[in-house]
């Protein structure tokens, strides 16, 4: 078996390659991508005379539509609400995804409005609440099972009129 080929240091042009390479397989944010260079910058080093700025790479391909955040923001948390995430983990989701605020803006006001149907989702596919085979009287399993509304980012009144519902009948959202 051969040994592995060291990989040259970066210089601007192949910084540029490596970014078009990013954002052609994967929907991305500024954030990530400028992170993403950024390893590579130190995984391989830096031949070039000026320092390195994947910053600056993440904003020239933002500039060129090849990012964007905000179509990113509404994606992603259209596809947490689908699986039932609510308000809290979209919005961490999109911090860690470095995601602006403004651009997060109505990605979060989407995910508030359907905050409900989002916690019947995950409620529908974990068998919570109404959608439980038998109703539930032991408390730790309505502990669990309000627990894993809440690691889905649903506020605690949400949780608890879901888990308190008997099979077969669910709730008004109030």
């Amino acid at each position: 078996m051969r040994p592995p080929r060291a990989l040259s240091p970066l210089d601007r042009p192949a910084l540029e390659r490596l970014a078009l390479r990013y954002v052609e397989r994967f929907a991305t944010t500024r954030g990530k991508l400028a992170g993403y260079l950024a390893r590579k910058v130190r995984e391989r080093g830096w031949a070039d005379a000026l320092p390195a700025d994947p910053a600056e790479v993440a904003e020239r391909m933002a500039a060129l539509g090849y990012v964007d955040d905000r179509g990113f923001a509404d994606q992603k948390g259209a596809a947490l609400a689908r699986r039932g995430y609510g308000v809290r983990r979209v919005a961490d989701s999109l911090r860690a995804a470095g995601v602006a605020a403004d651009d997060a803006a109505a990605a979060l006001e989407q995910a508030r409005t359907d905050a409900w149907d989002s916690a019947l989702r995950l409620a529908r596919r974990r068998r919570i609440g109404p959608f439980a085979t038998q109703a539930t009287q032991d408390p730790k399993v309505r502990e669990r099972h309000l627990a894993a509304l809440l690691r889905a980012g649903h506020d605690m009144a949400t949780a608890r009129r879901i888990v308190s519902a008997p099979p077969g009948k669910i709730p008004s959202p109030e």
